[in-house]
């Protein structure tokens, strides 16, 4: 196989492997029945005027599986990350005490269940659409390399192989989403 086969199916590899990481930190975002800092990694916060991630803000612990702190270094931002919180509607309520914004995650209801698996699902799709747009377009980088000389049982070949890799992290994701909707459902 030539180096610029090589280098195509490498590059594919490398940007399905990074769609497979992204929805894998994804699906972390989504909340499975135990608390996580990450489930607030998309919330923004109003901090003298610019818009900050909250993790940037302060430190975020969970003492417990049902229970997120944020314990801001500054404290008038207190009010701040309250309304953040509830503007990103992630199902839960914070608190605010002296110093910290708690939050009490409570259960999940049936029907939030099925509403987090089926959001699952359709991030599980998004990054198969993904995987499936990188190998059309190493596929069209491939054909064109028959056109510069590379001999056609060579690109069919790099076509099997690229099917390959595609197949291999088709079924990881379908591996990541199953293990997500277990969690989802059994705990």
């Amino acid at each position: 196989m030539s180096e610029e086969t090589k280098k195509l199916l490498s590059e594919a590899e490398t940007a399905m492997m990074d769609a497979v990481a992204y929805l894998e930190k994804e699906l972390g975002k989504l909340r499975a029945g135990k608390a996580s800092p990450a489930m607030l990694g998309g919330v923004k916060v109003d901090y003298y005027g610019n818009l900050t991630p909250i993790e940037n803000l302060g430190n975020i612990s969970t003492p417990d599986a049902k229970q997120i702190v944020i314990q801001p270094w500054d404290k008038s931002v207190l009010h701040s990350i309250d309304k953040a919180i509830q503007a990103a509607n992630l199902g839960f309520q914070p608190k605010l005490e002296a110093d910290v914004v708690r939050i009490v995650l409570p259960p999940l209801t049936e029907e939030r269940r099925k509403e987090l698996c089926k959001k699952a699902k359709a991030d599980g799709e998004n990054a198969k659409v993904g995987v499936r747009n990188i190998r059309r377009n190493i596929l069209e980088k491939v054909k064109k390399l028959k056109d510069g000389g590379v001999p056609e049982d060579e690109v069919k070949t790099s076509e099997k192989s690229l099917q390959d890799i595609t197949d291999k992290c088709i079924k990881k994701i379908d591996e990541v989403i199953s293990a997500k909707e277990e969690e989802i459902i059994f705990i």
